[in-house]
């Protein structure tokens, strides 16, 4: 298969390159640090321009849209830089990287999108304003393309991690719960890629105690907020 993979530095990006590679794949590595194609994200017409050169070279079967930032949790107001950055990074350019993949793939009726979003996205929490932002609105992307696609026998495939051990949660100075290391946490990524899951949020208790979490009226989902700001 042709894979394009964004963030590919570390992390997540970096184990998936290594896995798809081993396992005889074309891969087309998308970050600031790749050789290749070194790109910021976050520069649109620089996103554009090296996903238009690659489709009209290539027929894409699968593109992981995989970058992504946080920036330290804090109660602060956040400055407008810091936050446009951040859903630069994590939601615009999911859709400049999309832009020249979806026509060819409609055409050729076959495809599959792979969106890393977070459990960030189910509630947001006060500490990160920005980021879960950001995640909530891959979720709502995610789902209306899935439907939109659909037609077009192209799978649309949201994975939604808690806590694992990458260069970005290294930043965080509190307790993760339920945090993976990164080997566990890329299977989790790696099978619901292959069973073309719709939504996989992940792991299980975790995920399931924050889906409950977000359907919770409002004064009690707040009260929980609130004191996990104060521990």
């Amino acid at each position: 298969m042709n894979i394009i993979i964004t963030g590919t530095s570390s992390g997540i990006g970096a184990e998936l390159v290594k896995r798809y590679k081993k396992q005889g794949h074309n891969i087309f590595e998308i970050s600031r640090r790749s050789e290749k194609y070194p790109c910021d994200v976050s520069d649109f017409d620089k996103l554009r321009t090296i996903i238009k050169e690659i489709v009209n070279e290539n027929e894409i079967d699968m593109v992981i849209a995989n970058a992504g930032i946080s920036y330290p949790h804090s109660t602060d107001f956040m400055n407008f830089d810091d936050f446009k950055n951040t859903i630069d990074v994590n939601f615009i350019s999911v859709h400049a990287l999309l832009e020249n993949i979806v026509p060819q793939m409609k055409q050729n009726k076959r495809g599959k999108i792979v969106i890393i979003s977070s459990l960030a996205g189910f509630v947001a929490s006060p500490t990160s304003l920005a980021y879960s932002a950001s995640k909530r609105a891959l979720n709502s992307y995610a789902e209306a393309l899935r439907n939109q696609l659909d037609p077009f026998n192209i799978k649309v495939i949201n994975i939604q991690p808690g806590f694992i051990e990458t260069e970005m949660t290294k930043k965080n100075r509190f307790k993760m719960p339920f945090l993976m290391n990164l080997e566990e946490g890329v299977d989790k990524v790696e099978y619901a890629i292959a069973k073309n899951k719709k939504e996989y949020a992940f792991p299980f208790v975790f995920a399931t105690a924050v889906k409950t979490l977000s359907i919770m009226p409002n004064g009690i989902k707040d009260y929980i907020l609130k004191n996990w700001i104060k521990n």
